[in-house]
Formats: C-alpha cells, structure tokens, sequence
C-alpha cells in the first residue's frame, strides 16, 4: 500500500501548518492534491485527525467522503463539492487546529483512503475506521505541524 499520492501546496510533509488554515486565523480548508489511485477504487475519503490532542481518541478535524476516483484536486474551501462530515467541533466540515495553547506541537495526520466501496452516509472517524478498515486498498497520508 502507499501508492496513492497526496499532497498539499498549503504546507510541507513535516512542516507547520500556516495560520490561515488553523481557528485561530482565517480557518480556510488546505488544498490537497491527489495522484497514482488504484484503478480499482470505487471511492476515496479523507479524514484529518491530531493523536496529540489531550482526548482519549485524539481530535478529528475533518471527515470529508464521496470523493470520486478521477479527483485530482480538493480545491482550497472546495470541500462542499464532496460529502463533509461532522468533526469534533461538532461542525460540518474542517475544522483548522486549535490546540491548548503552550500543549506543544501537534501532529495533524491527513490521511486519504481509496475504498472498494462507497462510503455509506457520514461515519464518524472510529466508526468508518470499524466498518471500512477492510475495504482499504490504497491510502497516503501528509503530517502538519501546529502549536500555539
């Protein structure tokens, strides 16, 4: 696995992730940039998702699904063209970081899945991951930094 390519002109693998993309500045959703899916995907998802957040779970930011094979761009706010989930803020959509002030950097996985088969409605991050982890067949992650 790992063949799938995503990327985002936003940011650098590794690298901080501006103000702009985060709730403390503009909270503008990052472009991604998606290349080399498997032909057999029927569908492709992304989910952001910070480990480092001081929650059982981590902290999911966004859950975005329906997003056709051929994609390849998730424009800068773009994301209503797709299937937006609910994030932990409890919104629709993504939701830049905001972790504890002085917590230290956080690591902020995108992580992109292509599936076998659709995403039925709008799983939250555990549930797609119970019901889909076995469709998986490619997937490709980027790592942004933030910490206030």
């Amino acid at each position: 696995m790992m063949s799938m390519q995503l990327s985002s002109p936003a940011f650098t693998n590794g690298e901080r992730i501006p103000d702009r993309y985060t709730k403390s500045g503009d909270n503008d959703q990052p472009e991604l940039m998606i290349s080399d899916v498997p032909e057999s995907a029927q569908e492709l998802a992304v989910i952001c998702h910070d480990p480092d957040a001081p929650m059982p779970n981590g902290f999911t930011h966004w859950l975005l699904y329906g997003i056709p094979t051929g994609t390849k761009q998730i424009p800068m706010n773009g994301e209503k063209q797709f299937r937006p989930a609910v994030n932990d803020f409890g919104d629709i959509g993504w939701g830049g970081p905001l972790p504890p002030e002085g917590h230290g950097p956080h690591h902020y996985y995108f992580w992109l899945y292509a599936l076998n088969t659709p995403v039925s409605g709008m799983p939250d991050r555990e549930t797609f991951l119970r019901d889909y982890g076995a469709h998986v067949i490619d997937q490709s992650r980027i790592i942004g930094l933030y910490e206030r």
